[in-house]
């Protein structure tokens, strides 16, 4: 969707070796053992960010990251780098972080938090505490909680989850991708 707006699309292979883990039970404890070493996730993130600068046609000054899930966590991660991105997006992705940024200046990308509101994964204390760490970094942040979406809001193939916190909200999925393209127009104006 992203390269059919025109702009280059690169995802990254983050867990690495091309590893796919559609079900929850195998990928829940990898994902976990990266939130828990932010470190070890960040440098994947900024691994990816820099191959994707040696892209033919790639303007450094108009990147964005963004991803659903542990893709969302991924890039707030990475914008927590410092990386020069122009936007951070999360759909459903984890806010909290081991290494939360505690002072102004380091995080560069505009961000933008897309949640559930029903979602039990992203719980609220876990939105108000992103919140928090956004002002505090002095952040251009928003954050977007839609009601009555849990987690996986996004993916039409959410329903063929069997968790109980995951499901497809087919209003949540517009007003979200809404909130990123506005996003879009204003980070690469």
């Amino acid at each position: 969707m992203i390269a059919e707006l025109g702009y280059i699309a690169f995802a990254a292979d983050v867990f690495g070796e091309r590893r796919i883990m559609p079900n929850p039970a195998e990928a829940m404890p990898v994902t976990k053992s990266y939130r828990e070493n932010p470190t070890k996730l960040r440098a994947r993130a900024t691994a990816a960010f820099d191959t994707l600068l040696k892209q033919a046609g790639v303007d450094a000054q108009r990147i964005a990251a963004m991803g659903y899930c542990f893709g969302g966590t991924t890039s707030l991660e990475l914008a927590r780098t410092g990386a020069d991105l122009a936007a951070a997006v999360s759909f459903h992705g984890t806010l909290a972080s081991a290494a939360p940024v505690d002072r102004p200046g380091v995080i560069k990308a505009s961000v933008l938090a897309c949640t559930g509101a029903d979602d039990p994964v992203i719980p609220p204390a876990q939105v108000v505490a992103f919140q928090e760490e956004m002002t505090k970094a002095k952040v251009d942040f928003q954050i977007l909680v839609l009601g009555g979406a849990l987690h996986g809001f996004s993916n039409p193939d959410a329903d063929n989850i069997p968790l109980d916190s995951v499901a497809y909200n087919a209003k949540a999925d517009r007003r979200s991708w809404a909130a990123l393209l506005n996003l879009f127009s204003e980070a690469f104006a």
